[in-house]
């Protein structure tokens, strides 16, 4: 297996993460969750010379996929994911921004294909498993590569925290269950990133997390 990298790109005044996940020797990869400022994201695409075949989505809410259509405009890649109990978010996203006064540039999004658990995901030689994670949002996936202990984890857990999920649709106990039942099993040497804040490893949050102990 060649070597997987990330590069962090903070986006909006929500200071998401958005993740180009790459290949380093292949500069081969995948945008994850644009939720706006495509034109940065591209930038930071060409900077580090990645070809990138596709953008994935781990839910719709408009801090995640509020500038996939314009990323994609600019690439001419397919939009993959979340799982489609997110189309309603996803068609709301312009809605989302004027209530949360985010402005202009955000758009709603129509992926070119929904994901469900048990698919999977690839570039390159790298292959991830798809979880279907509600709580925070209804159709909300996370992303595994089994082989290099490594997930990406959304707005489902944080370092030291959970995702929120007084937003529409979301639920808290939904959350736990979802934490419980598809994240903790993973296994706590498992490093993860996630969508806002610093990433973490599996384990230290089962240990240390106050929502989880």
């Amino acid at each position: 297996m060649t070597q997987l990298s990330a590069q962090i790109v903070p986006v909006t005044p929500f200071q998401q993460n958005c993740c180009i996940l790459f290949d380093a020797d292949d500069k081969v990869g995948v945008v994850i969750d644009p939720g706006g400022d495509a034109d940065q994201i591209f930038a930071a695409v060409k900077e580090l010379g990645v070809a990138l075949k596709e953008i994935w989505l781990t839910h719709g809410h408009l801090d995640h996929a509020g500038g996939a259509m314009d990323l994609k405009a600019l690439t001419g890649v397919d939009i993959v994911g979340p799982h489609e109990d997110d189309a309603l978010l996803l068609a709301s996203i312009e809605e989302q921004a004027t209530a949360f006064g985010a402005g202009a540039g955000m758009k709603n999004c129509m992926p070119d294909r929904w994901l469900a658990e048990g698919d999977t995901v690839s570039f390159g030689s790298h292959s991830f498993e798809v979880y279907h994670t509600p709580g925070h949002a209804p159709g909300h996936v996370i992303f595994f590569h089994r082989a290099a202990k490594f997930a990406h984890l959304g707005d489902v857990l944080f370092a030291g925290s959970i995702g929120r999920t007084d937003l529409p649709g979301g639920d808290h106990e939904t959350l736990l269950k979802s934490i419980r039942d598809k994240v903790l099993p993973l296994g706590d040497d498992v490093g993860f990133l996630c969508g806002h804040g610093p990433g973490s490893r599996i384990g230290d949050e089962r240990r240390t997390n106050p929502f989880l102990v």
